[in-house]
C-alpha cells in the first residue's frame, strides 16, 4: 500500500536518479573499451537474479508473481526496455552523456503525444501546447542550419521514442498486472534478450575492468531497489517531476569526469525541454486527481 510522505518519496527520487546517472557514465566508459552489447546483458544478468529475489518474497512466490494473462506483452515490453538501454549507451559512445541525455529527456512529452492514439487518452491543447515548445527546445539542442547535422543526434532520439512507448505499454498492462508482475517481466524479457543479442559479441574483459562491471551491476540493482521504495511511501506523480535531476546529475559527470562541453545551445535547448516536461507532467498528474 502506498503511504504517503513526499519528502522522503522526493529524496529517494532524487538518489535513484543520482545513481542511474553514475551507471550511465560507468556504462559509457565501458562502451568505449567493450562491445554495448556485451555490456548491457552482463548487467541484465545480475538484474534477473535481483527480479526473481525478489519474487521469492511475494505471496505465492515466483509462480504467482510471474502469473499473467499478457505474457507476451509483458515479455515485449523488458525486450523494448533492453533495446533501448542498447542504443541508448550508444549515444553515449558517439554523443557523449551531456548531448544524450539532454535530447533524451524528450521522452515524457513523447509519452503524452502517443497517449492518444496508443492508449485512447484525452491530450488537451495546453499538453500539445507543452508537446511543440519541448520540440522546439530539440531543435535548439539540434541548432539545424548552424555546421553539419550529426546523424548520430537521431540515436537518443530514437532512444527516447522506445522509452516513451514502453512507459506505454507499461500503463496498459497495468491494467490488468500488479506492479510486481510488471518488474519481473522486466527483467526475466530484457535477460532473455539481451543474451541472444550479446552471446554473439562475446569478448574478455581486462581484469582491471570487472570492478567496474561490478559496480555496474550494483548500481542497477540499487537503483531500482531505490526507485521501488520511492513508489512505496509517494504517489509517482508527486514525484516524476523530480527524475529530470538525472540529467544534472549526468551532465555534471560528463563534465568532470569525462571532460564533455556544456553548449549553451545545449543547456538552453535542455531547459525548455524539461520546462515543458515537468508542465506536462503536472498537468497530467492534475487531470488523474
Amino acid at each position: 500500500m502506498t503511504q504517503n510522505n513526499p519528502k522522503l518519496g522526493i529524496l529517494l527520487m532524487i538518489v535513484t536518479t543520482f545513481i542511474f546517472a553514475a551507471q550511465d557514465g560507468i556504462s559509457a566508459y565501458l562502451a568505449t573499451k567493450y562491445n554495448v552489447y556485451l555490456v548491457v546483458m552482463i548487467r541484465y544478468w545480475f538484474f534477473a537474479l535481483f527480479v526473481l529475489s525478489i519474487a521469492q518474497f511475494y505471496q505465492g512466490g515466483i509462480r504467482k508473481v510471474a502469473h499473467s494473462e499478457q505474457t507476451w506483452i509483458q515479455f515485449f515490453r523488458g525486450a523494448l526496455l533492453v533495446l533501448e538501454i542498447m542504443v541508448t549507451v550508444l549515444a553515449f559512445v558517439y554523443l557523449g552523456l551531456v548531448e544524450a541525455h539532454a535530447l533524451f529527456t524528450i521522452y515524457p512529452l513523447m509519452i503524452a503525444a502517443l497517449s492518444g492514439p496508443v492508449l485512447g487518452e484525452k491530450v488537451g491543447w495546453r499538453r500539445w501546447l507543452a508537446i511543440g515548445v519541448g520540440f522546439v527546445g530539440i531543435l535548439v539542442i539540434l541548432r539545424p542550419g548552424y555546421g553539419v547535422f550529426s546523424p548520430y543526434a537521431l540515436i537518443p532520439i530514437a532512444g527516447a521514442l522506445m522509452f516513451a512507448l514502453y512507459g506505454l505499454i507499461t500503463r496498459y498492462v497495468a491494467r490488468k498486472d500488479t506492479a510486481a508482475t510488471s518488474f519481473f517481466w522486466t527483467g526475466i524479457g530484457g535477460a532473455v534478450t539481451a543474451t541472444i543479442i550479446g552471446l554473439f559479441f562475446l569478448e574478455p574483459l581486462a581484469q582491471e575492468d570487472w570492478g567496474w562491471m561490478a559496480l555496474l551491476c550494483v548500481t542497477g540493482i540499487a537503483g531500482h531497489f531505490t526507485l521501488i521504495k520511492c513508489y512505496e511511501v509517494v504517489e509517482a506523480g508527486t514525484v516524476q517531476p523530480f527524475a529530470y535531476f538525472q540529467l544534472v546529475f549526468a551532465v555534471a559527470i560528463g563534465v568532470t569526469l569525462f571532460d564533455e562541453a556544456l553548449p549553451l545551445t545545449t543547456a538552453i535547448g535542455a531547459a525548455i525541454v524539461v520546462s515543458a516536461g515537468i508542465f506536462t507532467l503536472l498537468r497530467s498528474a492534475r487531470k488523474g486527481r
